[in-house]
């Protein structure tokens, strides 16, 4: 049963934004699925896009460089994205609320419906991959 849901990211200093709609696999997932699936999508999504600047969970290192005037997008990974969204839960710079219940452990299995509301919290700015 795949599920749709609307994740939001947050920062300590109070900003709040959607980080779009993201397609969920199975109804009870862990949150390292979870993580991997959210950075995956918004990953591909990018990479399909013509958008100059990601705005995902983990900010690139050099999402784009210049090279004698001229712009050139490389191709984001969503696999090192991923490394360091969980080096960064691991080193607590990211907490993950589902909904409004901070979750721990990333092999805790969540049980999401429709109306779950999933919230990435970056303690610190999210750098790499």
């Amino acid at each position: 049963m795949a599920l749709t849901l609307s994740v939001f990211d947050e920062t300590t200093a109070g900003e709040r934004r959607t980080a779009g709609a993201f397609q969920f696999d199975a109804a009870t997932l862990t949150l390292r699925e979870i993580i991997r699936l959210r950075l995956q999508q918004e990953v591909e999504r990018f990479n399909r896009s013509q958008a100059e600047v990601f705005r995902g969970l983990v900010q690139p290192e050099e999402t784009e460089r210049t090279l004698n005037g001229v712009r050139e997008r490389r191709p984001l990974d969503w696999q090192k994205q991923f490394e360091k969204a969980l080096a960064a839960f691991q080193g607590n710079s990211l907490m993950v609320l589902v909904d409004d219940r901070q979750i721990t452990e990333l092999d805790e299995a969540i049980h999401l419906t429709e109306q779950t509301k999933v919230t990435f919290l970056k303690l610190l700015p999210l750098m790499g991959g």
